[in-house]
Protein backbone atom coordinates (compact mmCIF):
# COMPACT_ATOMS: atom_id res chain seq x y z
CA UNK A 1 0.00 0.00 0.00
CA UNK A 2 1.04 3.58 -0.58
CA UNK A 3 2.36 5.87 2.07
CA UNK A 4 0.22 8.62 3.48
CA UNK A 5 2.05 11.92 3.42
CA UNK A 6 1.09 14.53 5.94
CA UNK A 7 1.43 18.15 5.10
CA UNK A 8 3.79 20.05 7.38
CA UNK A 9 1.89 23.10 8.62
CA UNK A 10 4.31 24.18 11.32
CA UNK A 11 5.27 27.44 9.58
CA UNK A 12 1.79 28.31 8.30
CA UNK A 13 -0.42 30.88 9.96
CA UNK A 14 -3.73 32.32 8.83
CA UNK A 15 -3.19 35.59 10.69
CA UNK A 16 -1.61 37.50 7.77
CA UNK A 17 -4.55 36.66 5.50
CA UNK A 18 -7.01 37.62 8.22
CA UNK A 19 -5.14 40.86 8.80
CA UNK A 20 -5.26 41.85 5.13
CA UNK A 21 -8.92 40.93 4.83
CA UNK A 22 -9.90 42.89 7.93
CA UNK A 23 -7.81 45.87 6.80
CA UNK A 24 -9.59 45.98 3.45
CA UNK A 25 -12.98 45.69 5.14
CA UNK A 26 -11.97 48.50 7.50
CA UNK A 27 -11.26 50.79 4.56
CA UNK A 28 -14.42 49.83 2.69
CA UNK A 29 -16.68 50.42 5.70
CA UNK A 30 -15.36 53.82 6.81
CA UNK A 31 -18.82 55.36 6.85
CA UNK A 32 -20.02 52.73 9.31
CA UNK A 33 -17.86 53.61 12.29
CA UNK A 34 -18.85 50.62 14.41
CA UNK A 35 -17.63 48.18 11.74
CA UNK A 36 -14.61 50.19 10.67
CA UNK A 37 -13.20 50.58 14.17
CA UNK A 38 -13.69 46.92 15.06
CA UNK A 39 -12.17 45.55 11.87
CA UNK A 40 -9.35 48.09 11.91
CA UNK A 41 -8.31 47.21 15.45
CA UNK A 42 -8.47 43.48 14.68
CA UNK A 43 -6.41 44.01 11.51
CA UNK A 44 -3.73 45.81 13.52
CA UNK A 45 -3.69 43.14 16.24
CA UNK A 46 -3.49 40.24 13.78
CA UNK A 47 -0.85 42.08 11.76
CA UNK A 48 1.37 42.71 14.76
CA UNK A 49 1.03 39.12 15.95
CA UNK A 50 1.86 37.72 12.52
CA UNK A 51 4.87 40.02 12.20
CA UNK A 52 6.22 38.81 15.53
CA UNK A 53 5.55 35.13 14.83
CA UNK A 54 6.50 34.70 11.18
CA UNK A 55 7.88 38.11 10.10
CA UNK A 56 5.46 38.11 7.18
CA UNK A 57 5.05 40.95 4.71
CA UNK A 58 1.35 40.18 4.41
CA UNK A 59 0.93 40.81 8.13
CA UNK A 60 2.68 44.14 7.75
CA UNK A 61 0.40 45.06 4.83
CA UNK A 62 -2.68 44.12 6.86
CA UNK A 63 -1.48 46.20 9.78
CA UNK A 64 -0.94 49.21 7.50
CA UNK A 65 -4.39 48.75 5.93
CA UNK A 66 -5.94 48.63 9.41
CA UNK A 67 -4.16 51.84 10.40
CA UNK A 68 -5.28 53.55 7.18
CA UNK A 69 -8.88 52.40 7.68
CA UNK A 70 -8.97 53.68 11.26
CA UNK A 71 -7.36 56.97 10.27
CA UNK A 72 -9.85 57.62 7.48
CA UNK A 73 -12.76 56.80 9.80
CA UNK A 74 -11.49 59.12 12.52
CA UNK A 75 -10.82 61.98 10.07
CA UNK A 76 -14.29 61.70 8.52
CA UNK A 77 -16.10 61.70 11.86
CA UNK A 78 -13.96 64.50 13.30
CA UNK A 79 -14.74 66.55 10.18
CA UNK A 80 -18.48 65.93 10.57
CA UNK A 81 -18.35 66.77 14.28
CA UNK A 82 -16.51 70.04 13.68
CA UNK A 83 -18.88 71.03 10.89
CA UNK A 84 -21.91 70.35 13.09
CA UNK A 85 -20.43 72.35 15.97
CA UNK A 86 -19.53 75.28 13.72
CA UNK A 87 -23.01 75.44 12.22
CA UNK A 88 -24.63 76.08 15.61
Amino acid sequence: MGKIYKKDKSGYSAMPAASITLGIVSILTTLFWYMSIATGVLAIVFGVKSIHRTNSKAGRAGMILGIVGLSICIVIYLFFTVMILLSM
